[in-house]
């Protein structure tokens, strides 16, 4: 194999993991943006709640003084936020989906964390 050639597969690989790293960023950074998440709100203790949403997803939620979540209670929501430690809660969901596709797991609802930064309430109940 000439130096050339070498070379020129160095740039080859080089390029694909490159691609690949930024796939993988992109993915994350999508996972990461801003959701609106419709769902029933329930009081956990102290200042933490639960959204479940209407797709079976939960989500815990810090009070954090920006909103009034405790009015909220017993209602159906549409809470706006970003996923606290994204990159960690995307690592730990796609681990969820492979397994989920392997038939090691049944469920494979999202769960985790949300920073909420406003709500609106859609019902004064939950279905």
């Amino acid at each position: 194999m000439t130096k050339f050639s070498r070379l020129l597969l160095c740039l080859i690989l080089a390029g694909l993991t490159t691609a690949w790293a930024v796939a993988q960023d992109s993915d994350a950074k999508s996972k990461g943006e801003v959701r609106n998440i419709t769902g029933c709100l329930s009081h956990k203790s102290g200042n933490e709640f639960l959204l479940t949403g209407t797709d079976g997803s939960t989500w815990e939620i810090h009070e954090n003084g920006s909103v009034d979540l405790s009015k909220h209670v017993g209602h159906t929501i549409e809470a706006t936020g970003v996923v606290s430690h994204a990159k960690m809660h995307n690592m730990k969901e796609d681990e969820k989906n492979m397994a989920h596709d392997t038939g090691m797991k049944k469920d494979n609802a999202e769960h985790g964390h949300l920073k909420v930064t406003d709500v609106h309430m859609v019902s004064e109940s939950c279905q």
